[in-house]
């Protein structure tokens, strides 16, 4: 792909008038549209198009040699993913109807007026996008491979989910339209944006920026930028983040937080490629690829009036969903012995060794926080750490904190939005005290892989209490 160049395949418009297809290079290069080529020779058209792949086709209809009535039919049967546009001088209703009956995706009477232009065209590559990043999409579930791993060095995993998700990046992050990325807090956002900007092949940075919380004009400043004397204590000049991500990726972070007038101008940014810094009335063109994320569900917050639904919906045409650690328990063994090994070089201390009690222990944690929670756990324990086997004793502590936290309530007791929080249901024949306790060890120590050192600890008694009660039962190993 080329940064520079928008879209990544060209547009061939076919016109005799010279002076026409110049003005069309100047208005559409205004609009951030770039990648054009011009034909003045009606009779090369079809070769043009057997020689290489173009995005998008226009045609005028009244040319000497081949006419754009003649060529349509031909251009809809050899190359039918091709888009067509047609162009004409005369406002004809039943010529625009014979053009859409044969195949053309849409008509437009010269003089074109700039807005309708650049609208037909951005209309007809984004069909174009949809259907090429289908095939990719297609020919991405028959592989068995990561074609580029290097972008997912900074990822450690063996889920299969997280594997599609690669497959899926890899897909659609050379297109030019914005990714949404949704997960829980501490699940490894801001990692799979550097991802998709690595995988995109953009020659330019990734820019990060965290927009929660963050007021309009803090907004708009920092994104955009401003002209000197734009508000009190503007003294010089300043551009903004967008700027400094030209050829390269914009990546907003927490975009659920983000106030209802910054979501028009990140808007208008998604629709136009435009912006307007702060005390300026020019539009600055941009081609940085926007990529959004938060933990947020902005599904639900677009019926309301906290954002925007159209906006939701520009967001959402790649959309990323990463799943909690709880569900990726496959991940744990990975992820525990590369933040070892990480903990340990950044405070200089020798890798120790981890007790395999460990990863039994940490794989009943639910882990609200997710991998960056794993993250700090291990960190922690490292911290204290002298030499030999790594205690566990800090991750205990917190695992039984969560636990204390998290103690059965009475069956009136209600949850923030009035429902009653329950651990335990009992959908058949209600269970008698014994059978209870019975099944609630026989769980605790399937999850705890029959170390009932653990187990202990899930059921919040001692090891010896434990002992008694499996002795009373006649389970005790």
């Amino acid at each position: 792909m080329s940064a520079t160049l928008f879209p990544a395949n060209p547009i061939l418009f076919v016109d005799d008038e010279e002076h026409f297809l110049l003005s069309v290079e100047l208005t559409l290069s205004s609009h951030g549209i770039r990648n054009i080529e011009t034909c003045r020779d009606s009779r090369r058209v079809m070769q043009l198009l057997k020689e290489r792949q173009y995005a998008l086709v226009v045609l005028d209809i009244n040319m000497p040699y081949v006419s754009g009535m003649d060529l349509l039919p031909k251009i809809v049967d050899a190359y039918p993913d091709t888009q067509v546009i047609m162009m004409t001088a005369v406002n004809n209703v039943e010529s625009a109807v014979l053009c859409m009956k044969q195949g053309a995706f849409d008509y437009v009477v010269k003089p074109a007026d700039d807005t309708r232009l650049v609208t037909a065209i951005r209309r007809g590559l984004e069909l174009t996008g949809v259907r090429d990043e289908n095939e990719m999409l297609k020919a991405s579930l028959l592989r068995e491979k990561i074609e580029h791993p290097e972008a997912f060095t900074d990822i450690v995993t063996r889920c299969n989910t997280i594997q599609s998700i690669f497959k899926y990046i890899e897909a659609v992050a050379t297109t030019n339209l914005p990714i949404l990325v949704t997960g829980e807090t501490g699940s490894g956002k801001e990692l799979f944006a550097k991802a998709i900007h690595t995988a995109s092949g953009r020659t330019g940075e990734l820019i990060s920026v965290n927009v929660a919380g963050v007021d309009d004009t803090f907004f708009s400043d920092t994104l955009f930028g401003h002209k000197r004397g734009a508000f009190t204590g503007a003294e010089i000049e300043r551009k903004g983040l967008i700027e400094k991500a030209e050829n390269g990726s914009l990546f907003l972070d927490e975009i659920g937080d983000l106030s209802i007038e910054s979501q028009v101008k990140l808007l208008r940014l998604l629709q136009n490629g435009q912006y307007y810094p702060l005390g300026s009335d020019i539009a600055v063109l941009s081609n940085a690829r926007i990529i959004v994320a938060t933990h947020r569900d902005i599904r639900t917050m677009q019926s309301g009036t906290t954002f925007r639904q159209d906006l939701y919906y520009r967001l959402k045409s790649h959309h990323i969903t990463i799943p909690p650690l709880r569900e990726r328990k496959i991940d744990l063994p990975y992820l525990i012995d590369h933040f070892i090994t990480k903990a340990a070089a950044e405070l200089g201390k020798k890798r120790p060794t981890a007790p395999k009690e460990l990863y039994t222990l940490l794989s009943t944690y639910p882990f609200p926080g997710n991998v960056r929670e794993l993250e700090g756990m291990i960190f922690d324990a490292i911290s204290v750490h002298e030499s030999g086997i790594l205690s566990m004793e800090p991750i205990r502590k917190t695992i039984s904190d969560y636990h204390s936290d998290r103690t059965i309530k009475p069956a009136h007791a209600h949850g923030h939005e009035g429902q009653v929080d329950e651990l335990v249901t009992f959908p058949g024949r209600f269970p008698t005290l014994k059978e209870t306790e019975e099944s609630v060890i026989a769980e605790a120590l399937k999850r705890a892989e029959n170390n009932q050192t653990i187990a202990a600890e899930l059921l919040g008694i001692s090891r010896r209490a434990l002992n008694n009660r499996l002795r009373r039962t006649g389970d005790d190993d």
